[in-house]
């Protein structure tokens, strides 16, 4: 297998790149903390400035570049794959670093059944252990698809080989229609993770906030999944905000009520914002916006919750700048990996 030898300006350790994996993947299985959140263009924390070498850039008009990035001969990792021997431009960091590198193998799905009318769980099984921390994704490459579409689990590391994905299925998207309409029991696609820093922290005393919409779920139920596999709500409370569009939408409950925490330290939150729709199921819940009803509970006692969220850009804009700008909750209390 063809490899290109990386280095990164100012700092000794550099590593090498397969020639199927993007400069980020190459990195992150070296173990090197290159900075980065969704692995598929649209945020921008890849970037990284070429110096010396020749690269294939996948996307040139990724919207995580800017105009005066491209001038600046600024890429994305995610986005590149190394022609040649590299030298770039890039501030590491710790943060990123992999807790596990991840890996690319062949997953089997063996088992599917449906959350709400549009999300759907899909089971699969690797050869080797699911090594992955509460909360992370992985990449899944769907035939039919060009590029591979991260996804995140639902389930917690297990060594069995099990992933769990509670995927929704977009109007008109390629990747969704596929896994629903297409793919079958018994087939196998390749999967590549674990990926994402959101990932449950272990070690933090403080009480648990986790806010998901729409399929945002998958991330928050591995975090709760997680937290009560470790112990951690013996002694800490863990409040799950749930933001759907109808009342049709609204999940996760009787996910989280298999917990054995459930109704104790376990508390589930569900709110709708669109009440008006013809033919939907009644709903008698709290109305509004997920950020909004996290206000009405938390309130002023924000800052000293660890917080975990997941769900569309406007909602996960819409907390960060709840908590960070009106209730100053420090920035390392907030955990999210932003999906576009």
């Amino acid at each position: 297998m063809t490899e290109y030898k990386i280095l990164i300006d100012g700092i000794e350790q550099g590593f090498l790149q397969a020639a199927n994996d993007t400069l980020l993947q190459g990195a992150l299985r070296a173990g090197i903390g290159f900075p980065y959140e969704c692995s598929s263009g649209g945020c921008g924390s890849c970037k990284f400035e070429l110096i010396e070498g020749e690269v294939d850039n996948l996307w040139p008009e990724a919207a995580g570049l800017t105009e005066r990035d491209r001038r600046k001969n600024r890429l994305l990792a995610c986005q590149c794959r190394a022609k040649s021997a590299l030298k770039i431009k890039v501030n590491t960091s710790s943060e990123y670093r992999p807790l596990t590198p991840p890996q690319r193998r062949h997953a089997k799905l063996v088992e599917t059944h449906d959350i709400t009318h549009d999300i759907r769980e899909f089971r699969f099984v690797t050869e080797t252990s699911a090594d992955f921390q509460a909360g992370q994704y992985a990449l899944l490459f769907i035939p039919g698809v060009a590029a591979p579409r991260a996804y995140s689990m639902s389930n917690t590391g297990n060594p069995n080989g099990e992933w769990h994905f509670q995927i929704r299925l977009v109007p008109g998207g390629k990747a969704s229609a596929s896994l629903f309409h297409t793919l079958k029991l018994g087939d196998e696609i390749d999967l590549d993770g674990p990926f994402g820093i959101a990932y449950l922290r272990k070690d933090v005393a403080r009480d648990i906030i986790c806010v998901a919409g729409g399929s945002g779920l998958a991330p928050m139920i591995s975090i709760a999944r997680g937290a009560s596999e470790n112990g951690m709500l013996q002694n800490r409370q863990l409040h799950f905000f749930y933001g759907a569009r109808t009342p049709d939408d609204v999940c996760g409950e009787s996910m989280l009520n298999e917990l054995p925490e459930a109704g104790g330290n376990l508390r589930y939150h569900a709110v709708v914002s669109q009440t008006d729709a013809a033919n939907q199921t009644p709903w008698n819940g709290e109305t509004g916006f997920v950020h909004d009803m996290v206000r009405r509970v938390i309130g002023a006692e924000m800052p000293k919750y660890e917080f975990y969220f997941a769900g569309p850009p406007p909602m996960t804009q819409a907390l960060q700048e709840m908590l960070m700008l009106e209730y100053r909750v420090p920035f390392e209390q907030i955990h999210f990996d932003r999906y576009f």
